[in-house]
């Protein structure tokens, strides 16, 4: 497997870091002084922190992770997200805080009270659940995620897991529940607001989710019932973001293609048989975050291939340790489950393959728009023999 290779260049993270932290308060007139700032929780739940203006995200997240009382070591198991809350509660992921950003500023600056910061597990393989459910505090984070994301139907249940699942609410029992949700599909994933892909053909209506390493497409094909293909990480060799600016004459909009707004696409070269690459793109304004969970995806089954942890100590400041809240504050638990919604479908699983679906309108990327860098995968892997 080839080995990824650090650019000398990037050697001093922490000196980039710094500046991009300067650039980004100084573009945004923003003077460094102590503020609240509020975190919500994938329940709703509302977390306040004292930090200052110029605070980077880990900075951020520690506060946070200091007012709940999570462990040091389970903090590399959460990140900050930046998200538009939807009339319906639910949120749409605009993007995952990078480190060198100030959260404060990030969200201040877009002047709406639509986007908000959130805590959400940063990691995709639930075998590392065990880690985090080992402490009350991530047992709680994980049980109010998993719950929000069963209401809003990312996760996928019939009535009769449902009825399972309420059960072990009213006994209280979390672990319970958890290790039955872990068996559920999409449990963990990232659901991603409706847009339109080239798969299987051209401008077909889809909801994409991120998880388990792999994207998952659910379509309805004309005259059929909801139906769902995913496409593994390992079987992408390559992908890529690129943009571009609809002309003002151009066909109506429709979802991921506003009219004379940016067009984010989000293209990868899938291995579909052996010998056999085809290029698929999603046109979605969450291609950049979609783009982003690609990555992370690889680059959690690199450490977990290389024998690594995700686990990470808190890293103090250079001015000294890290301001602890005055006082913490505990996880609610969330109300029991609602009953099933009837208007929601159940979905077809398309073969895993991908042979029975129709691949006509698959090229090769636009190349009228302004290309990223390919971002090369170094988790692909091959199809044997034994695949076909």
């Amino acid at each position: 497997m080839q080995a990824v290779r650090q650019d000398p260049l990037l050697g001093s993270s922490e000196t980039f870091n710094s500046f991009l932290r300067r650039a980004q308060q100084e573009t945004q007139q923003v003077p460094t002084e102590e503020v609240s700032l509020e975190v919500l929780l994938s329940s709703g739940q509302k977390v306040l922190v004292n930090v200052l203006t110029s605070d980077q995200t880990e900075d951020v997240l520690e506060a946070v992770a200091a007012k709940l009382d999570l462990p040091d070591d389970l903090i590399g198991y959460f990140s900050l997200f930046l998200v538009r809350v939807k009339e319906d509660g639910a949120f749409s992921f605009v993007r995952k805080l990078q480190e060198f950003e100030l959260p404060y500023v990030s969200v201040t600056s877009l002047r709406s009270q639509e986007y908000k910061i959130v805590l959400r597990k940063s990691y995709w393989d639930s075998a590392y659940d065990d880690d985090v459910m080992e402490n009350r505090v991530g047992l709680n984070l994980l049980y109010a995620q998993t719950v929000s994301d069963i209401e809003h139907g990312w996760i996928l249940v019939t009535k009769e897991q449902h009825r399972q699942l309420k059960s072990l609410q009213e006994k209280v029992s979390k672990k319970e529940f958890l290790r039955l949700a872990q068996t559920l599909r999409h449990y963990g994933y990232l659901r991603f607001d409706a847009c339109v892909a080239d798969f299987p053909e051209k401008d077909c209506p889809v909801v994409v989710s991120a998880g388990n390493s792999e994207l998952s497409l659910q379509l309805r094909l004309p005259g059929q019932q909801l139906r769902e293909g995913s496409f593994r990480v390992t079987r992408m060799r390559c992908w890529r973001v690129t943009s571009s600016v609809p002309l003002p004459n151009g066909g109506a909009s429709s979802p991921g293609r506003g009219r004379g707004e940016v067009r984010l696409e989000l293209a990868f070269e899938y291995l579909m048989s052996k010998d056999r690459l085809q290029w698929v793109t999603i046109t979605s304004p969450q291609a950049i975050m979609m783009s982003i969970c690609l990555q992370s995806m690889v680059d959690e089954l690199m450490v977990k291939k290389s024998g690594g942890s995700i686990r990470k100590m808190l890293r103090r400041r250079v001015g000294g340790p890290l301001r602890r809240s005055d006082s913490q504050q505990a996880v609610k638990s969330p109300p029991l489950l609602e009953s099933p919604d009837a208007n929601r479908e159940s979905v077809v699983k398309l073969s895993s393959k991908l042979s029975a679906v129709s691949l006509r309108g698959i090229g090769s990327p636009s190349t009228d728009a302004s290309a990223s860098a390919v971002h090369g995968n170094f988790a692909f892997e091959g199809i044997g023999d034994e695949d076909l």
